[in-house]
């Protein structure tokens, strides 16, 4: 009979399709044959060359002390925001170039978001995925483009779509001639001010592409009152550990040495300094799931 850890190990993986994903075609993609999920990384935004190096450092460190595939986060902008007083960035070009410093400082592939099909191609030379915002994943000239180029292409899921309708996300980066796609779930709209994750849609995504998990973002509380996203932080661990029970391939976390300073969605973000210890604790699980 076993435990009843095995039990529920087991009943998760009866409905997650349990597929190999290769994480070679991202350039300096460190320890892509660990087993282990994958992760993306980083601030919410580049604020500046000495904040990014030194998150990029720190995350390094221990992703490779873990034997985790990583992939440093920032956004180079930010362009969906609800406030026209909130940060937006410290200059296209400035940003991208500080991204280009990372992955040549520490030898790891960067990502970052695109808004528009000009952002597609300015950005594909500086960086190694690019991202499609939640609220733009429908756009289909801009999933185009950043098919066009070449690069790996991350899909996050739209607050407002369902797991099943991700397929033809996924397709329009596919019929561009690009096999290259992830879709990342961020969670789905609850009433005007929540975000719920569905685990159910885990197992639909992944016959699509490889499925990430972004679980900060899945923790937001938006405001629209005040124009400023709130977030339950607390539950940051909770999120991830059952995004690794139920099969995803990757993690998404945004993290900062001073969350509450941060310029942009410092409310969600996990604490540069608690990251250790949860990547210690995901990776323990990994391998347990693993083992069924």
């Amino acid at each position: 009979m076993g435990t009843f850890t095995e039990w529920i190990c087991k009943g998760l993986l009866t409905f997650v399709e349990n597929k190999t994903m290769s994480l070679s075609n991202i350039p300096l993609m460190k320890h892509a044959n660990s087993e282990n999920f994958f992760l993306l990384a980083g601030p919410c935004a580049i604020e500046g060359e000495e904040m990014a190096l030194r998150i990029a450092e720190k995350v390094g460190s221990i992703t490779d002390a873990l034997r985790i595939p990583y992939v440093f986060k920032g956004s180079f902008k930010k362009a969906n925001r609800s406030r026209i007083d909130s940060f937006t960035g410290i200059g296209d070009e400035k940003a991208l170039k500080i991204l280009r410093k990372v992955s040549e400082t520490f030898e790891v592939p960067t990502i970052t978001d695109i808004h528009t099909e000009q952002d597609a191609v300015m950005a594909a030379e500086y960086v190694d995925v690019l991202q499609i915002p939640a609220f733009l994943v429908r756009q289909t000239d801009l999933v185009v483009a950043a098919a066009h180029t070449g690069k790996t292409v991350n899909l996050k899921k739209g607050q407002f779509m369902s797991p099943e309708s991700m397929r033809h996300a996924v397709k329009k980066v596919t019929d561009s001639g690009n096999d290259k796609a992830w879709i990342t779930d961020r969670g789905t709209m609850f009433g005007y001010q929540d975000m719920v994750v569905d685990f159910r849609g885990i197992p639909t995504m992944k016959q699509y592409a490889p499925v990430v998990l972004d679980v900060t973002h899945s923790l937001q509380q938006p405001n629209q009152s005040s124009g400023v996203t709130g977030g339950r932080p607390a539950l940051i661990g909770t999120m991830a550990k059952a995004g690794i029970a139920a099969g995803v391939d990757g993690l998404f976390m945004e993290t900062h040495f001073d969350p509450a300073n941060a310029k942009s969605d410092g409310a969600n973000m996990l604490d540069l300094s608690l990251l250790e210890k949860l990547l210690t604790d995901l990776v323990a699980l990994r391998q347990v799931v693993n083992s069924f």
